[in-house]
C-alpha cells in the first residue's frame, strides 16, 4: 500500500507516541522481567521470546490490547472509556504492576498535549492501554495499526531490558524481535475484533514474578 498524505500524519504519531524517547517511563519497568531473569526462567533468546509470547497472546499485554480496542471504539463513537479504564487499573497484578499502568497512563496523556490543536479533551486518570485507545480514535489513526505499534513497543521494552539484564547481545535482541512479528500481527488482528468478554490472563508465573521483584533487595527496574 502506498503511503498517502491522509495515513502518513497517522504512522508519524505512532511512531512517535511510542517510541522509547516518548516521556512516558518505559524504559524503567521489566514487567517482572528482571525477577524471572534473577530465578533463571528467562536466561537466553529462546526463553525471552517464549516468555514475551506468551505475555503477548494470553497474557497483560493480551489484555492491554482488549482494553485498548475497547476504549478506541468507545471514544470513536464518542462514549465515555470508564468501564475499560476501571478494568484496567482493577486487572494489574500487583502494587507495581498498578503503578506501571496508572503512571504511564498519566504521563501519555501529558505529553500528548502537544498536539492537543487536534485532540479532544482526554479523560483523566486512564490506565495506559486505554489513554493510547482514546488518542489513537481521536485521531482517527486505525485500530489494528495502533493494536499492532502497542504490541511492537511493549515487546521491544523488555527486550531492551533483557540486553542489559540476561545479559543479551544487541543482536540476539533484535532477532528475538523479529521472532515476535507474526505473533504481533496475529493478536493484534484478533484483538481488533475483541470484547471485554475476551479479557482474562493464564501467565500467572509472570505475576508471581512481579510480585517478587517488589520487594527484590537490588534491582534496576521497577515492576
Amino acid at each position: 500500500m502506498t503511503m498517502t498524505e491522509g495515513t502518513l500524519p497517522a504512522l508519524l504519531r505512532l511512531m512517535t507516541w511510542l517510541s522509547p524517547a516518548f516521556p512516558v517511563g518505559s524504559f524503567s519497568y521489566s514487567h517482572g522481567l528482571e525477577r524471572a531473569i534473577l530465578e533463571g526462567l528467562v536466561r537466553d533468546r529462546d526463553t525471552l521470546v517464549a516468555w514475551l509470547r506468551a505475555l503477548i497472546e494470553h497474557g497483560s499485554a493480551w489484555n492491554d490490547s482488549v482494553l485498548l480496542a475497547q476504549a478506541w471504539r468507545e471514544t470513536a463513537a464518542a462514549r465515555s472509556c470508564m468501564e475499560a479504564a476501571e478494568l484496567a487499573e482493577a486487572m494489574a497484578g500487583s502494587r507495581e504492576r498498578q503503578m506501571e499502568t496508572m503512571l504511564q497512563g498519566e504521563a501519555f496523556v501529558a505529553g500528548i498535549s502537544a498536539w492537543s490543536d487536534k485532540s479532544r479533551p482526554q479523560e483523566t486518570g486512564m490506565a495506559y492501554p486505554v489513554a493510547v485507545g482514546q488518542a489513537a480514535a481521536s485521531h482517527a489513526i486505525d485500530l489494528h495499526e495502533v493494536l499492532a505499534a502497542y504490541l511492537h513497543a511493549f515487546a521491544s521494552n523488555l527486550v531492551q531490558a533483557a540486553i542489559r539484564l540476561v545479559p543479551l547481545g544487541q543482536r540476539d535482541g533484535v532477532k528475538a524481535v523479529a521472532s515476535l512479528e507474526v505473533t504481533i500481527r496475529e493478536t493484534a488482528a484478533r484483538a481488533c475484533r475483541s470484547t471485554l468478554d475476551d479479557l482474562g490472563s493464564s501467565t500467572f508465573l509472570s505475576d508471581v514474578m512481579a510480585m517478587r521483584h517488589e520487594v527484590q533487595y537490588s534491582r534496576v527496574f521497577r515492576s
